[in-house]
């Protein structure tokens, strides 16, 4: 019989209970089996039925069958729950940013190493169909030059996903550690990568404070270059109005030009177009990448296939990344 992976919720808010939990659930060899919030209504509000619902972290982690867990709280508090998981033994993958601060990330990344656990980090674009496809394509792109990337979106201090009051802690610099660029920029450089086949080693970074007043970046640009000399751009917004367009993916090469518009995000919509030079409309699967993401996981932490992205080198993205923040700040 193919084993089957019992999974822990750790945060349920929008992006747990709209996208993560629905996926998982989704994924035949997977199933929920606890849930952790340290809000009892956030818990209430997550529609899955016969899952342990705990506001206490060790309940949660000693939940019968529990092997991996799906970390999707705040930032700041990313390392002191991977390292809880780690210790009781529990595969993790962690949401992205890995963590508030370079520091939490090497720690959240030691802890696992040195428990044997496996830890992925949750940068579900990696698996959106649209950009699997692409990664297919970029050797017909001859020699490829640059990488383009828009990925923004309106968020003010006051946004909630349904209507209801909402923790926006995403412009909270406290627990999210930044605002539009830690948020969104990680995104961008890891798929730049995953695209390619080489990452981005040097960034440099512009922040800008424009139209929110929340005390973190409302958007920012992003420029940086792989070893091999390929350019990458990020251009990453919390001020761009969603009815603008504000997602868009360019992959430049000698011989061709492919462009993603408006795959960046959690569905698996979306258009690709390959210039040769004239366009030619590119079709790819309708697998959510979370679903995708979750599946690849589940098949890890059960032994069936390999997860194949190193947490060193998402480590080594995240110290890339905030370091050019820093030297960014006005």
């Amino acid at each position: 019989m193919t084993p089957t992976v019992g999974w822990g919720v750790a945060g349920c808010g929008w992006v747990a209970r709209d996208h993560a939990l629905p996926a998982l659930l989704d994924v035949p060899d997977a199933r929920v089996v606890a849930l952790h919030d340290l809000d009892a209504a956030a818990l209430e509000r997550v529609p899955v039925e016969g899952a342990r619902r705990s506001t206490d972290l060790a309940e949660f982690l000693a939940t019968p069958g529990l092997d991996a867990v799906y970390v999707a709280v705040p930032n700041a508090g990313h390392r002191s729950l991977v390292e809880a998981a780690a210790a009781a033994g529990k595969a993790v993958l962690c949401e992205k940013p890995l963590a508030a601060d370079v520091g939490g990330a090497q720690a959240l990344v030691d802890a696992c190493a040195n428990a044997g656990v496996l830890l992925g980090t949750a940068y579900d674009q990696r698996w959106h169909p649209a950009h699997v496809r692409l990664r297919e394509l970029v050797p017909e792109l001859g020699t490829v030059t640059a990488v383009r990337i828009v990925y923004c979106c309106w968020l003010p201090g006051d946004w909630t996903p349904d209507g209801r009051p909402h923790d926006n802690w995403r412009v909270d610099p406290a627990r999210a550690g930044g605002g539009a660029a830690i948020d969104l920029a990680p995104h961008g450089l890891d798929l730049a990568g995953t695209l390619l086949g080489e990452d981005v080693t040097a960034l440099s970074a512009l922040l800008q404070t424009r139209v929110h007043d929340y005390g973190v970046d409302d958007g920012a640009l992003l420029t940086g270059t792989t070893d091999g000399g390929v350019l990458v751009s990020l251009h990453v917004a919390f001020n761009t109005p969603d009815a603008l367009p504000r997602r868009r993916l360019e992959v430049v090469g000698t011989r061709g030009l492919a462009v993603a518009v408006d795959t960046m995000g959690q569905t698996a919509g979306g258009s690709l177009t390959l210039y040769r030079p004239d366009p030619v409309d590119v079709p790819f699967a309708d697998t959510p990448p979370f679903r995708a993401q979750f599946a690849a996981f589940t098949d890890a932490v059960a032994g069936r296939a390999r997860w194949p992205y190193d947490a060193a080198r998402d480590l080594a993205l995240h110290r890339l990344l905030l370091t050019a923040l820093d030297g960014g700040r006005p």
